[in-house]
């Protein structure tokens, strides 16, 4: 592996190397998930007074737009209808969305949700670059890129 500064790594380093097998790749993955998650989310979420399920929410909300129905929201995140509701339910006794019902559920970001959104983006972006996107090379964040649209 590259020792340079950035911490990432030279892409065509490991082009002669055995490929992993695939339960040691799912745990190299999950083990760097599990770590970049943890600093980003201790460098945003916990300093803006966010649980990390109400970051994503309210970041996701924000990019679309500050309202989605709530079946599309728990579908995006790969959520299960049960804890959608249960973290929404905790959102919205904290004023973060709000839920109306017509056609379904609409979940809307209230003022403060957008607040709280807006505050935390500048440092959820630098905390993100500095745990996760400044350690790889722009060709390999093209093709990590790539690969996670396929999963």
């Amino acid at each position: 592996m590259s020792t340079s500064g950035s911490g990432a790594c030279d892409p065509d380093e490991f082009l002669d190397a055995t490929p992993p097998e695939p339960v040691d790749l799912w745990s190299a993955f999950k083990r760097a998930h599990e770590i970049v998650r943890a600093r980003v989310i201790a460098d945003t979420a916990e300093a803006a007074g966010l649980s990390e399920p109400d970051l994503t929410i309210l970041v996701n909300l924000d990019k679309a737009g500050g309202s989605l129905r709530q079946s599309e929201l728990a579908a995006s995140l790969g959520w299960d209808r049960t804890r959608i509701s249960h973290q929404l339910t905790r959102m919205g006794k904290r004023g973060l969305v709000t839920r109306e019902r017509a056609d379904g559920v609409t979940v809307t970001l209230t003022d403060s949700g957008r607040q709280a959104v807006t505050s935390v983006g500048p440092g959820l972006d630098a905390a993100v670059r500095r745990h996760f996107t400044d350690k790889l090379s722009a060709r390999e964040i093209e093709t990590l890129s790539s690969v996670l649209r396929r999963l």
